[in-house]
C-alpha cells in the first residue's frame, strides 16, 4: 500500500481557498457562487482591513461588477479566485520581503 503523506502547505493553502468560498456561498440559495450580499460578508469579514480602509462606498459594488465575468450577478469560484490572484498581485512588498535575496527579473 502506498504511504500517504500529508498536505503540502500549497495544498493546506488551496483547500483553505475551497472551505472561504463554500462558508460563504449558498446562504442566498446557490450553492456553487456568491452573490453581492455574500460577497459583501465575505469582504467586511475576511478582508475587513482592505474594506475599512475604502474612502469609496462604491468600491465593493464595482469590484463585484468587475470580478462576475459573466454578468450573471454572482461570483463563481473561477471568479473569486481572481480576487484572491488579483490582491495577492498588489501585495508586491509582501511577496518581495517573504523572497530570500536572489537575482529578481
Amino acid at each position: 500500500m502506498a504511504k500517504v503523506s500529508s498536505p503540502t502547505e500549497t495544498e493546506r493553502s488551496i483547500e483553505s481557498l475551497i472551505a472561504v468560498f463554500q462558508k460563504y456561498a449558498g446562504k442566498d440559495g446557490y450553492n456553487y457562487t456568491l452573490s453581492k450580499t455574500e460577497f459583501l460578508s465575505f469582504m467586511n469579514t475576511e478582508l475587513a482591513a482592505f474594506t475599512k480602509n475604502q474612502k469609496d462606498p462604491g468600491v465593493l459594488d464595482r469590484m463585484m461588477k468587475r470580478l462576475d465575468t459573466n454578468s450573471d450577478g454572482q461570483l463563481d469560484f473561477s471568479e473569486f479566485l481572481n480576487l484572491i490572484g488579483g490582491l495577492a498581485m498588489a501585495c508586491p512588498d509582501s511577496f518581495l520581503k517573504a523572497v530570500p535575496s536572489q537575482k529578481r527579473i
